[in-house]
């Protein structure tokens, strides 16, 4: 009796450590580079980024109790060194991040794995450059997909658009825009109970609707799961 229990025992305690896997898909019709950002103290994966290619899926496992973000980078173009530069999400002119995050505006996806549950989100805080869908599965609870999808750099307003060649690569913040406290939640707007929703802010909000459009956007835009590998798409 006492063996089946330690076994039951172990296998129950395996089987809560087991690493996520994360899947990343390129939706896009042209080539994006992943960035990942771990908070403070946890991993670096993948050294910080990879290439994936139009249609390519790729793999990752991700420990327990992981927190951080990814995002995608575009336009870029790296020597055999992996050094050079990405149009939007750049993190220091090089492929691997190594624990840098990425230049706004750029769209993310946010982790907290294990706390105990997980909580995720998209977020546009730092602003957009492509649409970001997460969606979760084997889990044991009900998780909700949290997509943006829409194109926000045609709807992007003027004053928060990111030209290159003629053409919006990527949708500023009103933070980023403007530097303002009133845009960044900062000193006197340093609270959910003074920092409110801008003009700014509801245009990404009514493009999606389950994203983060400013620093206190909580009550609509923070999802939670229990034990769930996650697919991450962009475009």
């Amino acid at each position: 009796m006492a063996f089946w229990f330690l076994y039951l025992l172990l296998a129950f305690s395996i089987s809560c450590v087991r690493a996520r896997e994360f899947t990343f898909h390129n939706n896009c019709t042209n080539p994006v580079w992943p960035g990942i950002q771990p908070s403070a103290g946890k991993r670096v994966l993948l050294r910080g980024g990879f290439q994936l290619a139009p249609g390519q899926t790729v793999n990752i496992n991700v420990p327990r109790g992981w927190s951080g973000r990814f995002w995608a980078r575009t336009g870029c173009a790296f020597d055999r060194a992996d050094h050079g530069k990405c149009v939007t999400g750049d993190c220091g002119g090089s492929l691997r991040c190594a624990g840098a995050g990425g230049a706004p505006p750029s769209t993310l996806a946010e982790f907290t794995l294990d706390s105990p549950l997980d909580f995720y989100d998209v977020s546009l805080v730092d602003g957009y450059n492509l649409p970001v869908s997460i969606l979760p599965s084997g889990s044991s609870g009900t998780c909700q997909e949290v997509r943006c999808v829409s194109d926000l750099n045609r709807s992007c307003p003027a004053a928060l658009q990111v030209m290159r060649e003629g053409r919006v690569v990527a949708c500023k913040s009103a933070c980023m825009a403007f530097g303002s406290p009133e845009y960044c939640c900062t000193g006197e707007f340093g609270g959910p109970g003074t920092c409110k929703p801008t003009a700014y802010s509801r245009v990404f909000k009514a493009a999606c609707p389950t994203a983060y459009s400013y620093a206190y956007d909580d009550p609509t835009s923070t999802f939670t799961c229990k034990g769930a590998d996650y697919l991450i798409t962009f475009c």
